[in-house]
């Protein structure tokens, strides 16, 4: 008998810890399992690497060289048009090169931009002039191995912030197209400064995109 008790009292007590065990479970919000957890761990790991990864270049190469990189416009958009193009959801997807072409052309550009350190992944084969502001989509003279990694933090993912802000602005008819154009590609640092912030920050504050 006193087994018996011994058996119902510890069978109790694991289904209390298989219980506390099950709720804590659902809810950590990251928390599906194994396998979802190890995609989740490394998708992260990927994502943050586009900021951690590679080594820290000058705040020099956070613009292109405008000798080689001087942007260049898709002659298909114009003030007239651009709610036909631009301001329609999903237009840049349809326009965006294939990965194909743009990856050869940043393992092209990366040497002729003198760059030490070849590694695809530490660059973001960018538009300097961005499709939604117009940009051409395929030109070599649009198109640059911008780093991840920018002393100050001038790296690809910031100069986003403005592509966004730019295009905004332009559909609601805040600025011209072609000033637009004028400002990311003369100088797009000068230009975050003056619409978002003299500084680097995390998010646009004004994101409303």
């Amino acid at each position: 008998m006193a087994r018996m008790k011994q058996i119902a009292l510890l069978t109790l007590v694991v289904g209390a810890l298989c219980a506390a065990a099950g709720s804590a479970l659902a809810w950590n919000p990251h928390w599906r399992g194994h396998d979802h957890w190890h995609h989740w761990h490394h998708s992260h790991r990927r994502w943050h690497s586009h900021d951690g990864g590679g080594p820290m270049h000058p705040l020099s190469r956070a613009l292109p060289n405008p000798r080689l990189t001087p942007g260049a416009i898709n002659p298909a958009v114009t003030q007239a048009d651009i709610h036909s193009t631009i301001c329609v959801r999903g237009y840049t997807r349809r326009i965006r090169p294939p990965e194909a072409y743009t990856e050869r052309l940043k393992r092209e550009q990366i040497r002729e931009y003198g760059y030490r350190d070849r590694k695809l992944w530490h660059y973001e084969e960018d538009h300097l002039i961005p499709l939604e502001v117009g940009g051409n989509p395929t030109s070599p003279k649009n198109l640059w191995p911008q780093p991840y990694r920018v002393a100050g933090g001038w790296g690809a993912h910031l100069k986003d912030h403005l592509e966004n802000r730019l295009h905004y602005m332009v559909c609601r008819g805040e600025i011209s197209l072609a000033r637009a154009q004028r400002m990311i590609a003369t100088n797009w640092i000068e230009a975050y400064k003056r619409l978002i912030a003299p500084r680097p920050l995390a998010h646009d504050p004004a994101d409303r995109y």
